[in-house]
């Protein structure tokens, strides 16, 4: 973490359509150099300015224009923040010069991706200067893939209080979802299939269960690409967000010593079968999604929801069930109130060492009681 800076947080992308959700929730709950100090940035003043007013901030708001093709724009955003959020994807493409500028200043980094072979590549290259420099570098801090890393570490929580100890077996389950995909979504699926098109290499990390943790490889895990019978919730259909988020549910166990076990097993499904829930399958989005920069209307955001439920099952049989819920549209609604309160939570827990660690796994019960404050999400026993 950067403590002298200027802001504690840069949200970097705000006039996007997701960064503008981010920024939108931090004015309308934090306002302007109260609680939390906040920047929108991006390429265009004039943009930002827009956007400030569009979205009700108020004209005080600091603006930051930083172009991500520019090094010496982003080594300059970076040294004026505690962390920067940013939006701007797909990452693979546009975030690894600011991954870059981030460890090497020791600012705080947290984007929303779901390209997991970028991630391993931004592991593999900057987690140990991470740790030197004390940046705290967070992936995948929204629908992918807070409420599922979370709800199993809350999962573990729960049957340690419940069953004397965490459990070898957890099963993510989407009982229902109601909300659309982004344009960026799409984008990062696209880039992701043209990387391992001109390097097939990365597949390898693509189809790991174990692909986040570099020198660890735990016990074979079920393969989720097929409906079948769960015996526990009835007919299940794969989910299409399981390939990103189960591999990051495994690296929060290896970031946090295993406190699961490395014989931990874990899987998601959506629960009812083929087509219900939805994001069960990409190829069935008409017009193969939206573009980048689209997304749901604002009626369509406040109508959307999920609900996920948790299931830990002990080595004698016994089980825990939990749930996560979410009281917007999972992809921006939610994502977008996710993406700015694990900032805060994060800037506010400098006890954190630096590495390229999972939301969860960093922030654990802090990141979970923020969520419950301020984003519109439960977590509950059932």
């Amino acid at each position: 973490m950067n403590p002298n800076a200027e802001f504690d947080i840069i949200v970097y992308g705000a006039t996007g359509y997701t960064g503008r959700l981010v920024a939108e929730h931090l004015a309308r709950r934090y306002g302007v150099g109260g609680e939390v100090k906040w920047a929108m940035a991006g390429r265009s003043a004039s943009k930002l300015a827009a956007v400030r007013d569009e979205i009700g901030a108020l004209a005080e708001t600091p603006l930051v224009v930083a172009d991500a093709a520019d090094p010496a724009d982003l080594k300059a955003m970076v040294a004026r923040a505690r962390a920067i959020i940013t939006t701007v994807g797909p990452y693979q493409l546009y975030g690894s010069d600011l991954v870059a500028a981030c460890a090497a200043a020791g600012t705080d980094y947290l984007d929303l991706s779901g390209e997991p072979n970028w991630m391993r590549r931004m592991i593999d290259a900057h987690h140990a200067e991470a740790q030197k420099a004390g940046a705290r570098i967070l992936h995948s801090c929204g629908f992918v893939s807070i409420p599922f890393e979370a709800g199993v570490w809350f999962c573990q929580e729960t049957a340690k209080a419940r069953l004397g100890g965490p459990v070898p077996r957890v099963k993510g389950r989407v009982r229902a979802i109601n909300g659309g995909l982004s344009g960026g979504t799409a984008a990062s699926g696209a880039a992701t299939m043209a990387a391992i098109q001109k390097d097939p290499a990365q597949l390898a990390v693509i189809m790991s269960p174990f692909g986040l943790t570099p020198g660890f490889e735990g016990p074979p895990q079920p393969p989720g690409n097929a409906p079948g019978d769960d015996p526990d919730v009835g007919p299940v259909a794969p989910f299409m967000m399981a390939m990103i988020n189960v591999k990051n549910v495994h690296r929060s166990n290896l970031l946090m010593g295993h406190p699961w076990g490395q014989d931990f097993v874990y899987d998601e499904m959506a629960v009812g079968g083929p087509g219900a829930p939805a994001f069960t399958d990409l190829g069935s989005l008409p017009g193969g999604g939206p573009k980048p920069g689209e997304g749901p209307t604002k009626e369509e955001r406040e109508a959307g929801f999920y609900d996920v439920l948790f299931i830990g099952i002990a080595a004698d049989g016994r089980q825990v069930r939990v749930s996560v819920k979410g009281d917007k549209d999972p992809g921006y609604g939610s994502t977008s109130k996710m993406l700015a309160e694990a900032a805060i939570a994060l800037v506010r827990a400098p006890d954190v060492p630096g590495g390229i660690w999972t939301p969860a796994a960093a922030l654990q019960g802090r990141l979970v009681d923020r969520l419950t404050a301020n984003a519109g999400l439960s977590f509950e026993v059932e």
